[in-house]
């Protein structure tokens, strides 16, 4: 009868510390899902730090005073040039 009892308490024990370890809220588990959130919070200020940035830029777009932002983006990204300046396009060495 005891053999049996501590038969039994073994098997129960085995199967309780099995779905602590793996079991859907496991150990385990937690833990992949503790990194997961760590890493997501850290992506999640990186893009609050762009959206800071973004904000800015576009309050200084709206800024009906200063318009050097807008010039310099559009010397920048679209190449344009002001009246009354020369062009000079430098090619590097043939290939």
């Amino acid at each position: 009868m005891l053999r049996i009892l501590t038969i039994t308490s073994a098997i129960l024990l085995v199967s309780l510390q099995y779905r602590l370890w793996f079991g859907d809220a496991g150990y385990f588990e937690v833990r992949d899902l503790r990194v997961e959130v760590n890493q997501q919070v850290d992506r999640n200020a990186e893009l609050l730090e762009r959206n800071r940035l973004l904000a800015i830029e576009v309050f200084a777009y709206k800024d009906k005073t200063d318009f050097s932002i807008i010039e310099d983006r559009a010397r920048s990204e679209l190449g344009m040039i002001k009246e009354d300046e020369m062009f000079f396009l430098v090619l590097g060495p043939p290939d």
